[in-house]
């Protein structure tokens, strides 16, 4: 191991090894995310640390330690150890995915550090196949930036088959790292990962810019409009309704009959179901709310397909422009 030649991250992963893991995790507590992630790919390669080296180190970072005869290590127990001591344990989740599913150098995990625009022009000549495979990779935010940079027909193309990505082997993993690793290097991973779905594209179209959600979600409706629909469906959902402004819910609720509003506030929380009857006559609330006092049992299904039938009006009625859903990129006026 050779001083001189490492890099100013190389040698903060042996001086944090050196110092422990309550040291490193009161570091990483003052670093971003992604220093954590490069600091921790290099520990994950080392097994001992020779003297000399660890002499070097402290004396360049000015440290007065004990002189070391050598230094083994485990790297990756003394990572997750360092992780999980954050009181954050979101983050400490999110950190732990990303390091165990990386390995030192990959292309992939690189691509996660540079700069969207960066991406995009490295890999729109692609496939939009591949591509929607390495977006999968990536973090919903890096991702949606990225797909900004593309043409609308591009984003698309991508995030319609990474909605219908499930599971990729590491043979195809391993072939879309060799494609990038003349660009910018690594090595592939051999775990098999979880990538794309609906899901993913729900998380993805949430970031995006406004309005691209729609455009997007179009261009897919017209190869497969029932994936459409459920993407539609889990971006937005009965309870989502209690952030709209007063005069959208008002228009929505003119589209609603009193026998579904009273199906759908059944079991409802409290936060939606004040929202909804403050929006409405104070006799049609009370309406309601002896209907369901005396109402029976009523299977939740029944319940959840009324629910469902009145977000559908609601991103109906958006698409129209005559309401707007908070946090869904709906761009445009009104039309009155």
């Amino acid at each position: 191991m050779q001083v001189a030649k490492m890099s100013g991250v190389e040698k903060a992963a042996v001086l944090l090894l050196c110092l422990g893991e309550e040291a490193a995790a009161s570091v990483f507590e003052e670093l971003s995310d992604t220093e954590v992630r490069m600091i921790s790919r290099c520990m994950r390669s080392i097994n001992y640390v020779p003297v000399n080296a660890v002499k070097e180190i402290m004396v360049e970072f000015q440290s007065m330690q004990k002189q070391y005869a050598g230094l083994f290590v485990k790297g990756g127990e003394f990572i997750k150890a360092a992780i999980e001591a954050s009181p954050d344990k979101e983050r400490v989740t999110k950190l732990l995915d990303q390091v165990s599913s990386s390995s030192e150098g990959s292309a992939l995990e690189t691509i996660s550090m540079m700069q969207p625009r960066l991406v995009a022009r490295l890999v729109e000549e692609e496939h939009p196949q591949t591509i929607a495979l390495i977006l999968s990779t990536q973090s919903p935010d890096h991702s949606a930036r990225i797909l900004n940079c593309f043409s609308e027909e591009l984003k698309g193309d991508v995030v319609y088959r990474i909605a219908t990505l499930d599971r990729v082997s590491p043979d195809v993993i391993a072939q879309i790292e060799e494609a990038l690793q003349a660009e910018i290097g690594g090595v592939v991973s051999r775990e098999q990962q979880q990538v794309g779905g609906v899901d993913k594209v729900v998380e993805v179209l949430a970031r995006m810019d406004q309005g691209s959600d729609q455009v997007i979600l179009d261009h897919i409706s017209e190869s497969n409009p029932k994936m459409a629909e459920e993407i539609r469906q889990k971006m937005l959902t009965f309870e989502d309704l209690a952030d709209l402004d007063s005069r959208s819910l008002q228009v929505l609720l003119r589209e609603v009959s009193t026998d579904q509003l009273t199906l759908a506030l059944r079991s409802a929380s409290k936060r939606i179901s004040d929202k909804i009857y403050g929006n409405i006559s104070e006799r049609a609330a009370q309406m309601i709310q002896e209907d369901l006092d005396v109402m029976g049992p009523v299977r939740l299904s029944e319940v959840e397909t009324v629910r469902q039938a009145i977000v559908k009006i609601a991103l109906s009625l958006e698409e129209q422009k005559k309401i707007v859903i908070p946090g869904r990129g709906a761009g445009g006026d009104i039309l009155v």
